[in-house]
Order: structure tokens, then C-alpha cells, then sequence
């Protein structure tokens, strides 16, 4: 059995179908469906059971049994960047992840857990070393502090850990996010609605629009995931992006050619935002590529048609 943390959300329901096309391996979703919204991104997906996050903790936290398994993906966590509750973001995204982690030590379970490429925050640098991890927001630092634990446990590990960082992940089943959800979901949505998109003005030495992130596309991250499960020997903490960051005038301009009409209209960058934005992030794929993996990663262009077709069959 596959336990899939998150499994409603975003990646975790795309990484559920991912796992249906190229396994008949049971899988167990866990997560929290208070927002009943996110039950349709579980619709069409062959699961063998289903079980509410705080059920979950309570069993790992006791040490009771699941059965055989093969894996956990962790992919549960609060993912609001824009949360400043500090003790909710601990609860979820530090300790509920240390709970997961020891269960998964104390019966060998392989663990392969979502970390976050906000941990960089402020650094001008990509690569996962210590000196480049500097968090804007407390989502970010419970992230690196889950990094961190793990970081002290590898060498005594007895079973394969590995932490992804995910840089800017869009693709389908995120409208559950609002205002969490990608660029590429507003865009899409802003288009739709008024056939405008509308990006930050120049701001932090970037002209209108060009502010740049590492946009990835979520199917090439379930590719990522499922080469780590092929590679049980492999463990560490990796970048997931493309390697190239490209402007949120790409993304916008994606979206448009999708549409086949649509403007960009420039706004006033919120000063709300002034002090904790990355403007710029490009994921160094060093190690991961040193891990062995060698798929290409999809640029914004085909990751935005893949996305909006697949929304729109």
C-alpha cells in the first residue's frame, strides 16, 4: 500500500492519478476535507481507502499498524504563504511532518515528503545548501525546519528520505487554492472573466511584468516523485523546477495564445507584499541531476497548453 498524505489537494490528487496509470498498487488518501470543495479533485481517482488527517496522526502518533507499505508520499501541509499563524503552521507543516517521519523510520517505510523553495526566500542563490536558506514568511521557515530535522536523521536513517522543493508547481485540480492557486490558474480565470490579465508594475529592479520565477509543471513533478520511488537507494533533500526561470509575461502571454484573445494590463505592486516577495527564483538542479535524474522539464509554453487542455477537454 501507497499512504498519500495531502492527497486531495494539489499535487497530492495529481500524483494519485499519476500512481493509477502506472501502478495497480492500493493507495490510502489521507488528508482534510473540511473545504468539501476539494472532493472533486478525488473524482475518477481508484483509491483503497480514505482517512481524516488528524485520524492519521493519531495512529502514527501510537504506533499502531497500516498493514504492509511500500511508501509515503507526504504531500499534506498548510501551503498559505500568507498564514502569519505561527503555532498552525508548526502544527501542520513541522510537527505533524516529524510525527510522519519517526513512523516512517520505526518500520523502514521509504518517505518522500514535499518541502518548499520558499526556504530560499531572500538568498539570490538556488542550490540546497544551508547558506542560500533565508525564509521570508514563518511557511517558509516551517518548511526549513523540517529540512533541517531531516538533515541531522540521514546518517543514521534506516529507510530512504527525501524532501522535494518545490518551486512555482501550476497545473490541473488547484482551484481549491484560491488565492494560493498558480499565476497560470489566475491568468486563466482573468482572461475568462474580463479578457485581461493583470501583473505587478515594475518593481525590485524588474521592468512591468518581468519579475521571473521557476515555473514547473505539476506532471513533471510526479515524474519526479515517481523516479525517487524507483530509486530506493536515493535520498536527500532536491530542487523540483525546471532550471530556468522564465517572466510572469510568459505565463500571461501563455494564456493568452491558449485563449486566442486577451490584453496584460499592469498594476501598482502592493505594498502589502513589499519585504516578503521573491522576485526572481531559479531551482540549481545539480543535485538532483548528480542523483541520476535526466528528464527534461516542460517550459511554460507546453506546461500552460498541457494545463488548460487538460481543464478544458
Amino acid at each position: 500500500m501507497i499512504i498519500v498524505t495531502g492527497g486531495a489537494g494539489f499535487i497530492g490528487s495529481n500524483l494519485l492519478r499519476y500512481l493509477n496509470s502506472v501502478s495497480q498498487e492500493p493507495i490510502l488518501v489521507v488528508d482534510d476535507l473540511t473545504d468539501g470543495s476539494k472532493f472533486r479533485n478525488l473524482v475518477g481517482v481508484q483509491i483503497a481507502d480514505y482517512m481524516d488527517k488528524d485520524e492519521f496522526l493519531g495512529r502514527v502518533q501510537t504506533g499502531q499498524d497500516f498493514g504492509s507499505v511500500s511508501y509515503v508520499l507526504h504531500q499534506g501541509a498548510c501551503s498559505d504563504t500568507t498564514e502569519w499563524n505561527g503555532r498552525l503552521m508548526m502544527a501542520d507543516n513541522y510537527h505533524y511532518s516529524r510525527a510522519v517521519l519517526d513512523f516512517c523510520q520505526a518500520h523502514e517505510v521509504p518517505l518522500i515528503y514535499a518541502s518548499s523553495a520558499a526556504v530560499y526566500g531572500a538568498s539570490e542563490q538556488f542550490s540546497e545548501h544551508p547558506r542560500n536558506e533565508q525564509p521570508l514568511n514563518v511557511y517558509g521557515y516551517s518548511k526549513l525546519l523540517f529540512d533541517q530535522y531531516v538533515r541531522r536523521m540521514q546518517a543514521t536513517a534506516r529507510a530512504q528520505i527525501v524532501g522535494l522543493r518545490y518551486f512555482n508547481v501550476y497545473g490541473p485540480n488547484e482551484k481549491h487554492k484560491k488565492s494560493m492557486a498558480s499565476v497560470a490558474f489566475h491568468f486563466d480565470q482573468q482572461i475568462r472573466q474580463s479578457g485581461v490579465c493583470r501583473l505587478f508594475a515594475g518593481h525590485d529592479g524588474y521592468a512591468a511584468g518581468e519579475q521571473q520565477r521557476d515555473f514547473v509543471y505539476v506532471g513533471d513533478v510526479c515524474k519526479v516523485v515517481s523516479w525517487f520511488m524507483e530509486h530506493a537507494d536515493k535520498s536527500g533533500i532536491f530542487n523540483v523546477g525546471t532550471g530556468r526561470s522564465q517572466s510572469f509575461n510568459d505565463v500571461a502571454n501563455a494564456v493568452i495564445r491558449w485563449h486566442g484573445a486577451g490584453d496584460i494590463e499592469y498594476i501598482p505592486f502592493p505594498e502589502h507584499l513589499e519585504g516578503r516577495y521573491q522576485s526572481f527564483t531559479q531551482a540549481d538542479l545539480t543535485d538532483l541531476r548528480h542523483a541520476g535524474y535526466r528528464d527534461e522539464f516542460a517550459d511554460v509554453a507546453t506546461g500552460v497548453t498541457a494545463y488548460l487542455d487538460a481543464e478544458n477537454p
